[in-house]
């Protein structure tokens, strides 16, 4: 066999081995059939077994390139590798270093928890994923030679008339991914085209391409060489692709592509590697940094202040690493899987597999959605949408002419002969078994574009019903009948009726043309000569329509901040009309070869503005996703083709259907167990659900504990002994934390739920330096209590016990001002959960230093007078509190 990639098949760039695949596919269109399997060494029986196990061995599986699947250890290295986890590490190894066994553990349990919750919530979702693919095996029919008895004579090349040697031509079932170059395989309605092949025969062939193209209808395929082929191989009429479907039709095809040679795998080959940097992602890695830098500044200073102040170097390092610990949102990564853990949870109830749990925040967070039309928007199904006269007026004579020629035809019936069957109705009221009577058919071929039946009418009149491509119709009519009269076609009728046409194609409708002729003299057997003089009566007019729950889905997703965008790689007709069905509003409408040459800035502002993109290709779907990244956006993409893989791997969020292709399940985040698109709405309420919850933490925790090192800081200053002990720090935070475990629980109020909400960082900060500092004023009035009221001055465990008490308790509370923008418990109420574990934890921290665990954590029991005082503390904080979040709420938003 002639090496037709070159040496370097399976290597190179991924652009270089797509022009190759074009430049090739090309080619081989334009030779006759004998001399394309010339070309790969092949005969019209097929190939030897022991020749194709040889080119398998040569070309390798016939699959597409996959995602990369990593093994644990893998993902859990990937997994530890975000600053914050890697903060912990080192700390938790500094505590241990430190003989600090108990901090220690503490914070490694938290990276453990959190690591490995992710990764069992994960890894189950792959495993819904992957047992999705596995549900079926395919097999392709291929014409293999075997050796022909000794009796039989030999057989005889048809172009040569060389012996083929003593071989037989025998029909095999063989996996897809052992198919090979050079192979033959038959095709039928049903089958799935196993890789790039050139068609060598054909009859009444329609592919399915909308994997591919994202056209809505099938297309007509046949053998014909081409005379000069050029442009786009898709649009090639002999050539069918790894990944489409035969809708209806025979054929035999020669296998000239495989695995990634394919059009769908050099496709599928840009999908493999890293995923881009999600919002969520970066918002976490920012808040992370941001921690690290008040970390910075602020555990040097307790570190030296200690160290001078109280000159015990080895105590002030134990306590700045408490600090430290402190300062650290170390319930963060639980906090985080715990809550998206929720929300996938919640989703699956709603039949939706949340393949990474980081998309389900994105979600909520995504103010852009980009989908594709066919099988997402549409219902990926023909249906007989019009049956009109010559003036575009409804003529059931047109339905029932067109409704015999469907039923009486005796070849494979296509998705339009289907569409029109479907009119059951209508076989009710025609009866056609028994008031007609079929007598003969002209079959359908692709010179003429056309098929007739004729059929005998009760009085023995014979009928003759042909339908077929519209031009055609009108080449042999040679009269119109329009409300039952009869006239002859003049040139200006035929524009007219061109014009009523192309009025129908402009709406998205593909339309066939149905005539009749009432024979004069019958008989029994009829050919094309017989189609002339015939009458034109009208169209039938098919459209894939949109899904019942697209337009309330997108109207719900508008109501909650979402714009959607039309990414179709479909022409500009359909897509228009479709768009205009679910209330899309299209404007100007931008076509793909018209951002082929805009510059990223440019197709960023074009794409802000634009809402519906038509014609496009796979990689410039991605483009436009990325050119949407520029502009600051977080988008989501919705596709179920091998065209949308590219675009679904470059959104924040990627969804996808489990009737879509492996490449777009592969790619996608979620995947749509069921056909309704409100699971959309309700997925971005459950991400602004789960992302609220998890700010809720973060202001919560980094307030607090900032204003907690800022009394410490201004404690060590003052102070003879340390404010708090190190060991007092760490209870005190993981008490804290545990109160916080309830929050994926919590309720989110109706009005966060509204908009896009994204990470705001200034925001957070402003949270950190305005409620922090709050906490410490009243944490001033605390010192100020046990110093001179309590007499704490010269008792270190009293004074400490004390401030463990009323910050324990000022911080479980004020859990519930933050947690929303109204007034708590009035305007707004938590979970019961939430409520439940922040009274609990109140009350473990105000009995703890009456306990026998008192002497272990350094603390003494505090006067019953002390804990009497501390409501009237917490009022005052809990109104100072809310009076300043309400003006950061007026100032920031909801955010």
């Amino acid at each position: 066999m002639n090496n037709l990639w070159g040496s370097s098949a399976r290597s190179g760039s991924q652009s270089g081995a797509s022009r190759r695949v074009h430049a090739r596919l090309l080619e081989i269109s334009c030779m006759g059939a004998e001399d394309a399997m010339e070309q790969y060494n092949t005969s019209i029986q097929g190939l030897v077994e022991s020749e194709a196990q040889s080119r398998l061995e040569q070309y390798g599986p016939n699959t597409a390139a996959r995602e990369v699947k990593h093994g644990f250890l893998f993902q859990l290295i990937k997994r530890l590798g975000n600053p914050l986890n890697l903060l912990l590490i080192v700390l938790s190894i500094i505590s241990f270093v430190t003989r600090d066994i108990d901090g220690g553990i503490i914070i490694a349990a938290m990276v453990v928890l959190s690591v490995v919750l992710t990764w069992i919530q994960e890894a189950r979702s792959g495993n819904a994923a992957e047992k999705l693919r596995a549900m079926v095996t395919t097999t392709a029919t291929a014409l293999r030679r075997e050796e022909l008895d000794e009796t039989q004579p030999e057989t005889q090349s048809e172009k040569t008339g060389e012996p083929y040697s003593n071989y037989k031509a025998v029909r095999k079932q063989v996996p897809i991914e052992e198919l090979v170059p050079g192979d033959l395989v038959q095709l039928s309605a049903g089958d799935m085209i196993p890789a790039d092949v050139r068609l060598l025969s054909a009859k009444d062939l329609f592919i399915n391409q909308a994997a591919l193209t994202g056209e809505s209808l099938p297309v007509e395929k046949s053998a014909t060489a081409i005379e000069a082929a050029c442009g786009n191989p898709l649009e090639l009429a002999n050539l069918a692709f790894m990944g489409t479907n035969v809708v209806s039709g025979t054929a035999i095809a020669l296998v000239v592509m495989t695995g990634a040679d394919t059009y769908f795998g050099s496709l599928s080959g840009t999908l493999i590697g890293e995923r881009v940097t999600t919002s969520f992602d970066r918002g976490i890695q920012r808040f992370t940094w941001l921690m690290i830098r008040f970390m910075a500044v602020m555990v040097p200073l307790v570190f030296l202040i200690n160290g001078i102040t109280k000159g015990d170097w080895g105590e002030a390092f134990l306590f700045a690493l408490a600090v430290a610990v402190g300062l650290t949102p170390e319930m963060l990564p639980m906090i985080l899987s715990a809550n998206l853990a929720k929300g996938a949870l919640v989703m699956s109830r709603h039949k939706v597999i949340v393949k990474r749990l980081s998309s389900i925040q994105n979600f909520g967070a995504m103010d852009v959605l980009c989908t594709d039309k066919t099988g997402t928007l549409t219902q990926d199904k023909v249906f007989l949408e019009k049956h009109v006269d010559l003036n575009g007026n409804d003529n059931e004579r047109v339905l029932e002419l067109a409704f015999l020629n469907s039923y009486y035809q005796s070849g494979l019936r296509n998705l339009l002969d289907i569409a029109v069957l479907e009119k059951v109705d209508m076989y009710a009221d025609l009866h056609p078994e028994r008031n007609y009577r079929k007598v003969d058919e002209i079959p359908f071929d692709f010179q003429r574009r056309r098929m007739s039946v004729v059929v005998e009418e009760e009085h023995e009149r014979n009928l003759l019903i042909c339908k077929g491509a519209v031009e055609e119709i009108f080449s042999i009519c040679s009269h119109a009948e329009v409300e039952g009269h009869r006239k002859p076609l003049v040139p200006e009728d035929l524009q007219k009726l061109k014009d009523v046409t192309l009025a129908l194609n402009n709406d998205g409708f593909r339309v066939i043309a149905v005539a009749f002729k009432e024979l004069i003299e019958p008989k029994r057997v009829y050919s094309r000569e017989d189609e002339t003089d015939m009458v034109l009566l009208g169209y039938i007019a098919f459209l894939d329509p949109p899904k019942e729950t697209a337009a309330a889905a997108i109207a719900k997703l508008r109501e909650h901040g979402v714009r959607v965008k039309v990414l179709t790689g479909d022409n500009d007709a359909v897509t228009r009309k479709i768009c205009s069905q679910v209330g899309l509003e299209v404007g100007d409408l931008v076509l793909g070869s018209e951002i082929e040459s805009l510059s990223d800035e440019s197709l960023a502002e074009l794409a802000e503005k634009a809402a519906v993109f038509a014609k496009l290709s796979p990689e410039q779907k991605a483009r436009v996703v990325r050119a949407l990244h520029l502009k600051n956006h977080v988008v989501g993409f919705l596709g179920d083709g091998i065209n949308d893989g590219p675009a679904l791997k470059a959104a924040d969020v990627g969804v996808s259907v489990d009737t879509a292709v492996d490449i777009a399940k592969e790619s996608a985040d979620i995947i749509l167990l069921e056909k309704s698109l409100m699971v959309l709405e309700e997925g971005v309420i459950e991400g602004r659900k789960v992302f609220g919850n998890i700010v809720k933490y973060i202001k919560m925790g980094a307030s607090s504990n900032f204003g907690n090192m800022f009394s410490v800081l201004g404690a060590s200053i003052f102070l003879p002994f340390l404010p708090m002990a190190p060991i007092q720090i760490l209870v005190n935070n993981l008490l804290y934390d545990f109160s916080q475990t309830a929050i994926p629980t919590d309720n989110v109020d109706a009005e966060y739920l509204q908009l896009p909400r994204r990470w705001d960082l200034k925001n957070i900060a402003w949270y950190m330096v305005v409620i922090g500092p709050i906490s410490s004023v009243f944490d001033c009035i605390t010192f100020c209590l046990l110093w001179f009221v309590f007499h704490a001055k010269h008792d270190a465990a009293l004074f400490q016990t004390g401030w463990f008490v009323e910050s324990i308790l000022t911080q479980t509370l004020i859990v519930h001002v933050i947690r929303t923008a109204k007034v708590p418990f009035i305007q707004s109420r938590p979970s019961w959960a939430l409520l439940g574990t922040t009274i609990l934890i109140g009350l473990i921290g105000a009995w703890l230093p009456f306990t026998w665990l008192a002497h272990g954590f350094g603390m003494v029991p505090v006067p019953m007078t002390f804990l009497m005082i501390l409501p009237l503390i917490m009022l005052a904080y809990i109104a100072l509190t809310q009076w300043a979040k309400s003006r950061l709420v007026r100032r920031f938003g909801l955010n």
